[in-house]
This record gives C-alpha cells, structure tokens and sequence, in this order.
C-alpha cells in the first residue's frame, strides 16, 4: 500500500466505525478474505471465520436495533464505549503512529446527536431514512477509501469540516431537548414563558 491508500484505509476505518462499527469489521474481513483487499498486517484477523460469523450476527443486530425509533439512541450511547475505542483499534493496526480516535469520535457524536434529533420528531420516517442512509453510507465509503483513497480523502476533508460546524449545534439541540439551559437560554433562565 502507498501511502495515500494506507492513510484513507486507516481514516476510513475509522470514520466509518463511528457510525456502524460491525458493518466495518464484516466489510473489511470479507475484502480481505475474498482477496480484493490486502489488509494490514495488523487486521488479518478479521479475515477469520469466527470474526466474520459474529461480525455478521452483530450486524444484523444493529441493523435491527437500529431501525427502532428511541432504542437506537440508547444502543448508541452504548456503543459510546464501544465504536470509539474499536474505530481508533482498527485505525491505529492499519496505520501506525497516527491518533485516529478523534475521527471516530467525532463521526459517533454527529451521528449520535443527530439520531437524538431525529427521534424527537414524532413520526418514523426520518429515522428509518436516517439509518437507512447510514447502512448506505458505511459501506460506500469504506469501498471509496479502500478502492479511491484520494477522493475518500477529499471527501473526508469535506466531512470534517462539516462536523466542526455540524457538531456545536447538535450539542445545543441536545442540551435544548434534555432541559438543560444553553447560552441562549440563559437571559431567561431557562424557564419557559407562555
């Protein structure tokens, strides 16, 4: 792997974990088992029958789970402790040297927040589009960056300067829809006036 390739796989690992970590470890062993991708050293594991068999279960689960309007805000604050750590695991065997948990941290917040913005809307629809576009979204990128690392990494960049503007906002509506009073509320003291 050059070094582009080996940046975007890490990168891509990493972004795509915070928002679908199983999806991630069934993707990457299958690449790597079926030959189409020659995996790091590092991740050859996943390329493992049993890996790929639970990966798949996993999957499936959060696939599920997921689709639920409320608990998939709860299984994501779960998997809080879980997508982050694994994101920067995946990324730091593909890559050494590199800190790539900020990314995953940053793309588990956005979806995390935005998810709990979604489910305060009263029908399921854009739930179910919201993880529909993410079941999408996974598997498109982590071919993008396995396949064409240089436009991964444009787009990446593109991301990441989304989420900077994306991930203040979603903290205020955050902090709005679970009563605690933010900057804005705070000249009327958060109290609701009607």
């Amino acid at each position: 792997m050059d070094l582009a390739s080996s940046v975007a796989a890490a990168a891509g690992l990493a972004w795509a974990s915070g928002l679908r970590l199983y999806a991630v470890l069934l993707i990457a062993g299958l690449l790597g088992r079926l030959g189409y991708v020659d995996l790091p050293t590092g991740l050859d594991v996943l390329e493992h029958p049993v890996v790929l068999a639970a990966a798949a279960f996993m999957f499936a689960v959060e696939f599920l789970a997921d689709k639920v309007p409320a608990f998939d805000s709860l299984w994501d604050g779960v998997h809080t402790f879980i997508r982050i750590p694994a994101g920067a695991v995946l990324a730091a065997l593909a890559l050494s040297g590199q800190d790539p948990a900020v990314l995953a941290a940053g793309t588990h917040a956005a979806k995390a927040g935005g998810r709990l913005m979604v489910n305060a809307s009263p029908e399921p629809v854009s739930n179910w589009m919201a993880s529909l576009g993410e079941d999408i979204l996974v598997p498109a990128g982590l071919l993008t960056a396995f396949f064409h690392p240089w436009v991964f990494l444009v787009a990446l960049a593109v991301f990441v300067l989304l989420l900077a503007w994306l991930l203040p906002r979603l903290w205020r509506g955050a902090r709005r829809m679970l009563g605690r009073p933010g900057a804005g509320d705070r000249a009327t003291g958060g109290a609701i006036r009607g």
